[in-house]
């Protein structure tokens, strides 16, 4: 069974890239039957915080990424920690070193004087003698001092590191006793039953290290998979303008769990040339195999663009429901059909959908200069004053069809163009140009309400 874990250390939000390794690792668990575990990496109790924890499970909940069983919080497990800390010294294959920070500096230096690559010099490795007072020893593992540790990586294939050129012996604890990243990330793996390690490849450089760990404990070995990392459109790494932030920014911004998780898994990986991925689509389809050995490239449209598609072919229910964090209720709106189906083909955003039916259904307090400078001259209160008495007297208004079949007697009957009346009409209901379809506006908002803009429109014009 495959077992995969996304194990996020909460020393601030949940970022694009985070996210789209947990989706990575959330499919590939699924589409084998497997789990996918949730585990908080914070034993640095300086820097995480329960408000970034918080903040991973709300971007978690909002996505519908569920987790199985139990989330596993690393500061609740340090007993563990230091039995196997204890195994390894007991077994000589760690060992307490008490090299001060003021001779670790000074070695550095010495080192770097000589152009040497800096490590620790292994002093107190095998050593016999009288150990200092008054210093709290750390940790450190017995790395290996020659050969090769390679790690068979699932997407770049086997990567050899020459352990005399990277490695020295690493802390496994500190003076505190509160052991280190590099440390418990293998314990817990193993532990836990992870055997499949789907990861950022900004963690390559760690995973000889684990594996040291791996060995020294007689831990099985997961299979790695180090993805590279998004860039922006000049191939650099991606900052906060780019999109770098956030998740629950995204939701702000008015884009659907659907189109994100959908841009997200195509960031690195392709099914031939498909862009639309259902869930369950993407759990048949995806293997980390696959997954391009070169990094990928961040692209808003690309993003606006699939939130397009997945607003028109969003339920309107569900719309009405996303719509609900902008302070717009509509589940309840009479013409709440008219309304959204009118607006999919124009919003990129839901945010910006929010935007529109303001628009719409709020009574304009402003009108635009240039729009009234245009459409209201000549003869146009005279155009506005017959088709306001046409509404007034309809017995029957409920369809855009009806309202259009009113603008439409005015023409005929005034024998003008239909820019006419529809121009004025237009900034008489919204307070500018441009938007739905006028018959459309009008069913949405109703035979009083369209009364109403028209009259205070003349009033505000004449």
């Amino acid at each position: 069974m495959v077992v995969t874990r996304f194990a996020p250390s909460p020393t601030g939000y949940l970022h694009i890239g985070g996210l789209r390794t947990a989706l990575f690792s959330y499919l590939w668990a699924k589409k084998n039957g497997g789990k996918f575990v949730l585990r908080i990496e914070d034993t640095d109790k300086a820097r995480n915080s329960q408000e970034a924890t918080n903040a991973i499970l709300k971007a978690f909940a909002w996505l519908g990424l569920k987790h199985d069983g139990e989330i596993t919080y690393q500061s609740q497990r340090d007993d563990i920690y230091a039995k196997y800390i204890k195994q390894l010294l007991d077994e000589g294959k760690a060992y307490k070193c008490y090299t001060s920070k003021e001779e670790l500096t000074q070695l550095r230096e010495t080192q770097m004087a000589n152009k040497e690559r800096t490590k620790y010099d292994g002093k107190y490795r095998d050593f016999n003698g009288t150990t200092p007072e008054g210093v709290e020893p750390v940790i450190r593992i017995k790395a290996p001092l020659k050969g090769e540790i390679i790690v068979k990586d699932g997407v770049k294939g086997d990567i050899v590191f020459q352990a005399e050129d990277i490695l020295d012996d690493f802390i496994i604890a500190r003076a505190d006793g509160a052991p280190t990243y590099n440390f418990v990330v293998a314990i817990d793996d193993a532990l836990m039953g992870i055997n499949e390690v789907i990861r950022g490849d900004d963690h390559l450089s760690n995973t000889p290290k684990q594996i040291i760990v791996y060995e020294a404990l007689e831990f099985e070995l997961p299979k790695f998979y180090h993805v590279p990392m998004i860039h922006n459109s000049e191939g650099k790494k991606l900052s906060k303008r780019d999109g770098a932030t956030d998740v629950m920014a995204y939701k702000e911004m008015g884009y659907t769990p659907a189109s994100l998780l959908n841009f997200l898994v195509r960031l690195g990986w392709s099914h031939g040339d498909q862009e639309i991925f259902s869930m369950d689509e993407m759990q048949e389809l995806f293997n980390p195999k696959d997954i391009n050995k070169s990094a990928s490239i961040y692209n808003t449209e690309k993003l606006n663009w699939l939130n397009s598609h997945y607003i028109k072919n969003t339920p309107n229910s569900k719309l009405a429901e996303f719509l609900t964090q902008y302070d717009l209720i509509l589940t309840s709106h009479d013409k709440k059909e008219i309304l959204l189906d009118e607006l999919k083909d124009r919003a990129k955003t839901l945010k910006e959908m929010a935007s529109l039916v303001k628009e719409i259904i709020e009574t304009p307090t402003f009108y635009n200069e240039k729009a009234v400078k245009k459409a209201f001259k000549g003869n146009v209160m005279e155009i506005l004053s017959a088709f306001k008495t046409k509404v007034e007297f309809a017995n029957e208004l409920h369809l855009p069809s009806d309202y259009h079949h009113l603008m439409q007697e005015v023409v005929d009957e005034m024998q003008i163009s239909f820019g006419k009346i529809g121009q004025p009409l237009r900034v008489a209901l919204l307070g500018k140009m441009g938007g739905p379809a006028l018959d459309s506006i009008m069913a949405i908002i109703g035979k009083d309400e369209t009364i109403q803009r028209i009259v205070n429109a003349i009033i505000k014009h004449k």
